[in-house]
């Protein structure tokens, strides 16, 4: 759901012409003007896009920041946990469960056979993405300079410590390197500025357990950049 960014004061809401539907010319500024406040009120929605058509109709936004799925530098070895509950929380459980029943008393005894549920996990893995912020999407959407220092400064490390959870384990961001371009355009293709930054995999049958495996297999290449563009080493 969008989170609000203005100190956790409940903005009011669009107004009641957005629930018309974009059928006709009449409908646009309605349509138009309900987008444009989720943007101004809803960080997520204007950094990462949105689409708001069931309900009050807002429309469509492309935003500005994509980030793509991350994929592991070596292959992984997923593993699966099972626990099994010796406990029952409802008569239907409890006829399911356990095994015997006394007729007089008509209560049940002996074993519970219980139920079982099953965790998966990896021991260890370094991931890998890519990231694009589209400076003409951002205008239109209202991504200030502001919001991307914020996205910068989150994914230094934020978004995970206060977002802990068991079935992560402990993630965090070893490496966020961000290459600047003074042209809206791009001063060279994002793949081969991609390029630049190596990680050499341990090897097919490696099997890593830390990032000190990877530190030294880590090459980052700063020489001779395209003219226009800058390296900034965020996170590494």
């Amino acid at each position: 759901m969008p989170t609000g960014d203005d100190g956790g004061a409940k903005p009011s809401k669009p107004g009641r012409g957005a629930k018309a539907k974009a059928g006709d010319r009449g409908d646009y500024d309605n349509v138009r003007q309900a987008r444009e406040w989720m943007c101004r009120h809803f960080y997520d929605i204007r950094a990462f896009g949105a689409v708001m058509t069931t309900g009050v109709n807002c429309g469509q936004v492309r935003g500005p920041a994509q980030i793509t799925f991350a994929r592991s530098i070596d292959a992984i070895t997923p593993l699966e946990f099972a626990i099994t509950r010796k406990s029952v929380t409802t008569e239907a459980d409890a006829a399911k469960q356990i095994n015997k029943l006394d007729e007089e008393t008509k209560t049940r005894f002996g074993t519970i056979t219980g139920t079982i549920g099953r965790k998966s996990t990896v021991p260890y893995a370094l991931y890998r993405c890519s990231g694009f912020v589209n400076p003409y999407l951002a205008k239109d959407t209202g991504f200030s300079d502001d919001d991307l220092r914020m996205l910068w400064e989150v994914l230094k490390g934020p978004m995970w410590e206060i977002d802990r959870s068991a079935s992560r384990g402990l993630m965090c961001t070893r490496g966020l390197y961000v290459f600047e371009h003074d042209s809206p355009l791009g001063n060279a293709p994002a793949h081969e500025l991609f390029t630049r930054v190596q990680v050499e995999p341990l090897g097919q049958n490696a099997a890593p357990r830390s990032f000190r495996e990877y530190e030294p297999r880590i090459k980052v290449d700063e020489a001779g950049l395209p003219t226009g563009v800058t390296l900034y080493k965020v996170v590494g």
